[in-house]
């Protein structure tokens, strides 16, 4: 009996060692709001979607004191929203530095997924990465006409999808994810990957498990868990799906046919950025774990994105009509048939619906990966410790009405302006105020936003121009508890349009 309540005692002592831990707010964080630790978790105790969490518990303080201390990712950290914070925050890299999870938690699930890659590196890291990495990823003049090519074929895709008559509509995220992931290979990788061609192929089923294990609310905000997967074999499970995405990506791109036909070289023009890559490797510039880590990096920011923002372009132009057709009305009016980059400076509404679900619907709403060097003042917050994480949330941004004014969380394209080079100038002077950053901002932006930007238009122009969608009328809005945004299990209804020939209406 003695030794139970010895047991019980140090059993208790524990976990009360452990609760101090996780949940002790550290002395020296700003005097700002303090969100509960129930709110992080909310996603593990409730049915709420991560606009239901944030409206309820995060929009009155982040919108009145611009940032809070927040639980995230197995710490406390800085959440901010206020613009001039975050633009201050973007402009100095050597103060708030990116700190990804392999610095933060390289036991993690995330960490042997992503490793050692280009978007959370520093310093001369960073900026070898960015050399190598950068070229091939902004060519979208390159990517424009197999970006068409793969649009193409999923328009055919859908229309064979709903022939097949599904009752309910068209469950349409795992034809999305086909889509991208046949895009992403063909523009970044060079790789056929054959998933418009063939379902189940075992690189989309490991493509749908990366979400659904990395971002699992437990293990994500209580990273420490990782370390024990004898113990909990989901993770051991999540730790083997990685090892073979890492296996079979490395081996289907160094042992790639098409570059064992080559009689010759690429020329510079020609190269993607796995060939630029490739050669460090060869090269010795980079190391094996870092080449497979950015491999990776490419592989799952090149598909995961845009596979989010198309869900939720299927969702809001199929719930709003008046949209699609002012959308399908200036690609009719406009002639044009085989788009290329420059093609939709004509196209200025659609290039606006595009900027806006960005505004409404950014794919990653939240990100937290930025550490202070040493102390430092955060504006009028208050100070910050070093080694204080900092982060941001996107969504927030973008619907608050003191930065957007009283129709922020409306979807108004209009508000972007008329004409192409006024939208444009208009998203670029946002980006760098602070007050839309669905790819962050200044010298750490994304560098794939140009490939992503592109390949949603080219997929909306096809779209319209082809078939007409509508979400399926039973269909309940939910989205995504975390991590990426999206609408869960759309389901839409699509009917083929004829297709106009602009030469054959001139005849």
């Amino acid at each position: 009996m003695l030794s139970f309540f010895v047991y019980a005692a140090y059993g208790s002592m524990i976990l009360t060692l452990l609760v101090y831990k996780y949940f002790h707010v550290p002395k020296g964080l700003p005097n700002v709001p303090t969100v509960p630790v129930y709110v992080t978790l909310a996603g593990l105790w409730s049915g709420l979607g991560q606009d239901e969490i944030y409206d309820r518990w995060l929009r009155k303080p982040l919108e009145t004191h611009g940032a809070v201390k927040i639980w995230v990712q197995g710490g406390w950290r800085i959440l901010i929203t206020r613009p001039d914070l975050l633009t201050s925050i973007f402009r100095d890299e050597d103060l708030y530095a990116k700190s990804g999870h392999m610095k933060r938690a390289p036991w993690t699930v995330i960490s042997a997924l992503l490793g050692d890659n280009m978007l959370a590196a520093h310093g001369d890291k960073w900026r070898l990465f960015a050399s190598i990495m950068k070229p091939g990823l902004q060519k979208t003049r390159h990517h424009s006409g197999l970006l068409l090519e793969k649009s193409r074929e999923f328009i055919d895709l859908l229309i064979r999808t709903q022939a097949d008559g599904p009752d309910g509509g068209i469950l349409v995220d795992p034809l999305i994810q086909r889509f991208t992931l046949a895009a992403m290979g063909e523009s970044l990788l060079d790789l056929d990957l054959g998933t418009l061609d063939r379902a189940g192929l075992r690189i989309d089923e490991l493509a749908a498990m990366i979400i659904r294990t990395v971002f699992k609310p437990l293990y994500f905000h209580f990273p420490d868990l990782d370390r024990f997967p004898w113990l909990f074999r989901s993770r051991k499970r999540a730790f083997a799906i990685m090892k073979e995405l890492d296996d079979l990506l490395c081996h289907l791109v160094r042992e790639n046919p098409r570059k064992l036909e080559l009689k010759k070289p690429l020329d510079s023009q020609d190269e993607l950025v796995i060939h630029s890559l490739e050669r460090a490797l060869d090269e010795k510039l980079i190391s094996d774990h870092q080449f497979r880590s950015n491999l990776k990096l490419m592989f799952v920011t090149g598909y995961e994105n845009t596979q989010q923002l198309l869900n939720s372009l299927f969702w809001k132009l199929g719930t709003d009509q008046s949209v699609q057709d002012k959308v399908r009305t200036e690609v009719y009016d406009s002639n044009i048939i085989d788009p290329t980059e420059e093609s939709f400076s004509a196209l200025p509404y659609l290039t606006a619906v595009v900027a806006e679900l960005l505004r409404c619907y950014p794919p990653i709403s939240q990100l937290v990966n930025r550490r202070t060097q040493k102390p430092c003042r955060l504006g009028d917050i208050g100070d910050l410790p070093q080694g204080t994480i900092v982060g941001y949330n996107a969504y927030g941004v973008h619907t608050d009405e003191h930065v957007w004014g009283p129709t922020a969380r409306d979807f108004i394209p209009e508000r972007w302006g008329h004409s192409s080079d006024e939208i444009l100038a208009r998203m670029r002077k946002e980006t760098a105020k602070g007050t839309f950053i669905p790819f962050s901002s200044h010298n750490r932006k994304c560098p794939g936003l140009g490939f992503a930007v592109l390949e949603t238009k080219i997929v909306l122009f096809e779209l319209v121009r082809r078939v007409k969608w509508h979400v399926a009328p039973d269909y309940k809005i939910k989205w995504t508890r975390g991590g990426f945004l999206m609408p869960l299990e759309l389901r839409i209804f699509v009917s083929e349009l004829p297709v106009r020939d602009a030469k054959a209406e001139e005849n």
